[in-house]
C-alpha cells in the first residue's frame, strides 16, 4: 500500500496541512478532505470544465491535477472568489441574465469567464465563446452566460450600454 505524502499548500488564502494518498486528486481533495463543495466533479477527464480552479493564478482542471502537485502552490477555488468579492458582479450578471438553471457548471463557468476578464478588460463575444469553450452547460443554451460574461465587462470598464 502507498503512504500518505505531506502536502502544504494555501487554499483561498488559509494555509492547508495534509498527508494524502499520492493519486488522490485536487477536486477530491478539496471536496472530501477541506468540504469545498463549489468544485464540482463532472466528466473527470478534464473536459466539461466543472472542477475548474486556479493554481497559481491560472486556472487548471482540478480532476487533472493532483493534490500532491499543489505542494507549496496558492489554490483558488469558487468559494474564494465568492468570499473575496471578486465575482460578485459576474455572480449578480449570470443571475440577472438567467445565465444559470441547475446551476452544475456554475461555479467553473464563473472561474473561466473571471480569467477571461482578468486578462482582457472588455473581450468580444466570439472571444468571450472560445475561452468558455471548455466549460459544458446544458441547460442555458450558452447565449445567456456570454451576454452575462460582455455585461460584466462593460459595466466594469464603466459601459452601461
Amino acid at each position: 500500500m502507498t503512504a500518505p505524502m505531506a502536502i502544504s499548500l494555501h487554499v483561498n488564502g488559509e494555509r492547508v496541512d495534509a498527508h494524502v494518498l499520492p493519486r488522490l486528486n485536487l477536486a477530491d481533495f478539496l471536496r472530501e478532505h477541506l468540504h469545498l463543495t463549489g468544485t464540482h466533479v463532472g466528466c473527470e477527464h478534464g473536459v466539461c470544465g466543472a472542477c475548474t480552479v486556479r493554481v497559481n493564478d491560472e486556472i487548471v482542471r482540478a480532476c487533472l491535477v493532483l493534490a500532491v502537485q499543489t505542494h507549496g502552490a496558492a489554490v483558488v477555488t469558487i468559494e474564494g472568489l465568492s468570499d473575496s468579492g471578486e465575482v460578485t458582479d459576474l455572480q449578480a450578471a449570470f443571475r440577472d441574465r438567467n445565465a444559470l438553471q441547475c446551476g452544475y457548471c456554475t461555479p467553473g463557468m464563473l472561474m473561466a469567464a473571471q480569467d477571461l476578464l482578468k486578462q482582457q478588460a472588455e473581450p468580444g463575444r466570439e472571444q468571450i465563446r472560445e475561452h468558455l469553450s471548455g466549460n459544458y452547460c446544458r441547460c442555458t443554451g450558452y447565449q445567456a452566460i456570454v451576454d452575462a460574461v460582455e455585461t460584466t465587462a462593460r459595466l466594469r470598464s464603466g459601459r452601461k450600454s
